[in-house]
């Protein structure tokens, strides 16, 4: 896995025999405030992919909160194993500690493999987390938030590319149908588009089906990307937007729900030289950070809808950027990003008794 930028604060290597720890937690930065993003749970190969998949996704959440408004830099933290059997109390107990031992410079929520019962569970060690069960005082299942989010930045898209912010009509390919992805197709079919599926679970796309039998599926990604599509949703894991992909991919829009879609820098270029749209991943699928800083600092689930909602706005002015920067979406969402971190940042140079230490 290529890593796309080092430059972070900090790095920490969590390690607790007893339990079996294995975790990496990952600050990019805290120029905006406490950095904030969820923990992966996941099998890693090695230990070198845990910390190349973990330094890229806390570097995309810098950027996510900064374009989301959110005053919170970017975290991430990784947990190296398999989640359907290395998951116990004590692991992830032991896991909360470690965020603890950081202060408050790291707020941790879910991610794929940890669920809103797992950060309940991480709480008893830590008060440093969001992301709960309504029981234990959160506000649920960010992933709904996560999914509206990523369709507004989708008809977003829609208006770009035809003229109006409706995907009635349109054939659109989801790969990955499990946590978001299975919502983002109650929004489509609600807006009347044609959707086709695809999942390395058989169950998850059997569960799509079954609850919209006209929902059409595919063998794999593979055969997604060939399809002929309007638009192009990767929602599973990261790299889905390697050189190979894009050389096949017939949608003339991409907008998903996975993070890190870009396989290595320079194939945002490509997508703008072959006339694809790309809307930026980290731009689109902010809904879900969105829904825990709410709830982070008192969660109002108003609120929290509006601002995943403006995610139209947000995308939409990242394609007027572009375009009158003549650079690709990713980049124009980039420069806003880095201006809004370096801006708001240089703020903490102006000391505030009884705040700042």
């Amino acid at each position: 896995m290529t890593v796309f930028a080092t430059d972070h604060e900090e790095v920490v290597f969590c390690h607790d025999r007893a339990s079996g720890l294995r975790a990496i937690i990952a600050i990019y930065s805290t120029a905006l405030g406490p950095s904030l993003g969820g923990t992966r749970f996941y099998p890693y190969e090695t230990e070198a992919d845990a910390l190349a998949d973990v330094l890229n996704l806390s570097r995309g959440m810098a950027y996510k909160n900064a374009l989301a408004g959110l005053d919170h830099g970017g975290g991430k933290a990784v947990i190296w194993g398999d989640p359907t059997t290395d998951k116990t109390e004590a692991l992830l107990r032991a896991y909360g500690r470690f965020v603890e031992s950081l202060g408050g410079r790291y707020v941790t929520a879910c991610d794929v493999g940890t669920y809103v019962q797992d950060m309940d569970v991480v709480a008893r060690e830590s008060r440093f987390v969001t992301g709960r069960s309504p029981s234990e005082g959160g506000a649920g299942d960010s992933s709904v938030l996560t999914a509206w989010g990523v369709f507004q930045g989708m008809r977003a898209c829609a208006e770009r590319q035809w003229g109006t912010a409706s995907l009635a009509g349109r054939r659109v390919g989801i790969a990955g149908v499990g946590k978001v992805g299975r919502h983002l197709v109650d929004h489509l079919v609600d807006d009347g588009a044609e959707v086709v599926v695809t999942d390395v679970s058989a169950a998850a796309v059997a569960a799509v089906v079954a609850k919209h039998p006209r929902v059409g599926t595919v063998a794999d990604a593979d055969a997604l990307v060939r399809a002929p599509l309007d638009v192009y949703a990767p929602c599973a894991l990261g790299g889905a937007l390697s050189d190979a992909v894009v050389d096949v991919l017939t949608a003339p829009v991409v907008c998903g729900a996975a993070n890190n879609q870009l396989a290595h820098p320079g194939v945002e270029k490509i997508l703008a030289d072959r006339g694809v749209l790309y809307a930026p991943d980290y731009v689109v699928n902010s809904g879900g950070v969105i829904q825990v800083a709410d709830e982070y600092r008192g969660y109002v689930p108003e609120r929290a809808h509006a601002k995943a909602t403006a995610i139209f706005e947000t995308t939409r002015g990242i394609f007027a950027e572009a375009a009158q920067e003549g650079v690709p979406p990713a980049v124009a969402a980039d420069r806003l990003a880095e201006r809004r971190m370096a801006e708001v940042g240089r703020l903490r140079g102006i000391l505030v008794p009884g705040r700042d230490h």
